[in-house]
């Protein structure tokens, strides 16, 4: 029995570092070093605040736009209902 969580342990332990050994490949390949981790972390930072900000713009002109149609389709009302009154 011990002898099978050994070789559970050391599959694991193997899977392991072939598993990190990919991932630094990968990341070598995209042009990134392996010393470079805080940069890159703080470049993944920047790309999330940055995709929150163009997001949040993004809702902002969606309400700009729907307020903008909602105040143009009540005047065009108001116009309509005091041209009626107005004969």
């Amino acid at each position: 029995m011990e002898t099978l969580i050994e070789q559970d342990r050391v599959r694991r332990s193997d899977i392991d570092a072939v598993v990190v050994k990919t991932i630094a490949t990968v990341l070598t390949s995209f042009g990134f070093e392996e010393g470079d981790r805080r940069e890159l972390r703080a470049d993944f930072q920047h790309l999330r605040r940055w995709r929150r900000s163009v997001e949040q713009a993004q809702n902002y002109t969606f309400k700009a736009v729907i307020t903008m149609l909602a105040t143009g389709f009540l005047g065009a009302v108001w116009l309509g209902i005091k041209a009626t009154l107005g004969k």
